[in-house]
This record gives structure tokens, C-alpha cells and sequence, in this order.
């Protein structure tokens, strides 16, 4: 069964908990089994990448972005400029997320 998540892929959020509190980004992936979200220049880590010439690929230490939960970060209103909670409308047979703070959709 799939989970429910509000948060999307292409959303700016903001991180309010741990190493990269403060931090804002735009969502990548989200991985709702596992509760978690891949966030731009968030949680940065360093991979050790082996070189394949057939790929073109350079050996070397490479840095990318790994996982991070869905509870350490919170959705950003484009209205309010700051995180928000959300909220759900039902418009006909159309479900909306809703900033809780000043009522607007946050559907792009």
C-alpha cells in the first residue's frame, strides 16, 4: 500500500531539523516507503567513484545528495515566503494541498 505524502517532487521545502538546519532546497526524489526525500544541495556526502573509461567517467571522490526524512523538513508557501503546514481541499472530484497560514493552494 502506497503512503500518503505532502510533499512532491519539485517543491521547495525547508530544513527545520539537523546537520543542514536552515538549509532550503527543491525536492528531487520522494521515497514515501521509506519516508524519506532527496533534497538539492541538502545532506551533501562524498562517494568514492571508480573510473570507467567506457562511460567517460573520472575516477575520484565525487559529493551528491543523500536521502533525508520527510519529518526533518516542511513545505515552503510562495505567498508567505516562509515553511508551512498543509492542509487539504476538495474541489469536486479534485483533491488540493492548502497552506494552513494564509489559505492558499499550494498546487503549481
Amino acid at each position: 500500500m502506497q503512503k500518503s505524502v505532502d510533499i512532491r517532487r519539485n517543491d521547495q521545502v525547508r530544513v527545520i531539523t539537523g546537520r543542514d538546519k536552515g538549509k532550503e532546497g527543491r525536492v528531487l526524489r520522494v521515497m514515501p516507503d521509506e519516508s524519506k526525500v532527496l533534497v538539492e544541495h541538502v545532506m551533501m556526502v562524498k562517494k568514492n567513484v571508480r573510473p570507467n573509461p567506457q562511460k567517460n567517467i573520472k575516477g575520484g571522490i565525487a559529493e551528491q545528495e543523500s536521502p533525508i526524512s520527510i519529518s526533518n523538513v516542511m513545505l515552503m508557501c510562495s505567498s508567505c515566503a516562509r515553511p508551512v503546514r498543509v492542509g487539504h481541499e476538495k474541489h469536486g472530484d479534485r483533491h488540493s494541498r492548502v497552506c494552513k497560514n494564509c489559505g492558499t493552494t499550494l498546487e503549481k
